[in-house]
């Protein structure tokens, strides 16, 4: 659990490298309280909405989901973009390759290719031992035992 709320502590930290460890489980917390947002939704009226009935009648616990669900995505947003450029930082490239790959998901057939190559990007490790970025995340102490 203190994986998932790291980025939370290093709120907007867009100095320094993140392992991919934290990484992907602010990733797997963010899915997961969606997933339960979602599902409070769904017993709120969503379910008969998506499913075509012509006037479909939210309840409040649509709204409640609704309210949470936008509130849980303007306290991620800031550790959100700080974890995903430290986790570039991670990989010696510059934070603005984010909005770079963002950019490049908006276009048309080009979309999905840069989606793809920035999900590996994502998923590789990072550079061992000091980078431009600062220490590595996983020998802070900059050195090897046995090296």
């Amino acid at each position: 659990m203190e994986w998932m709320l790291m980025p939370y502590r290093r709120y907007a930290e867009f100095s320094g490298r993140s392992r991919r460890k934290e990484y992907w489980m602010f990733t797997l917390f963010s899915v997961l309280v969606y997933s339960v947002i979602a599902a409070f939704m769904f017993a709120g009226g969503l379910g008969t909405a998506l499913s075509g009935v012509e006037d479909p009648q939210f309840g409040i616990a649509f709204w409640i989901g609704a309210a949470l669900a936008f509130i849980f995505f303007l306290a991620t947003l800031v550790p959100g973009i700080a974890v995903i450029i430290r986790r570039l930082h991670d990989r010696d490239m510059s934070g603005w390759w984010y909005l770079g790959f963002t950019v490049l998901g908006m276009v048309p057939f080009v979309g999905w290719l840069a989606t793809i190559a920035f999900f590996v990007i994502l998923c590789l490790p990072g550079t061992p031992g000091l980078n431009r970025f600062g220490e590595d995340p996983k020998n802070p102490a900059g050195y090897d035992v046995f090296g």
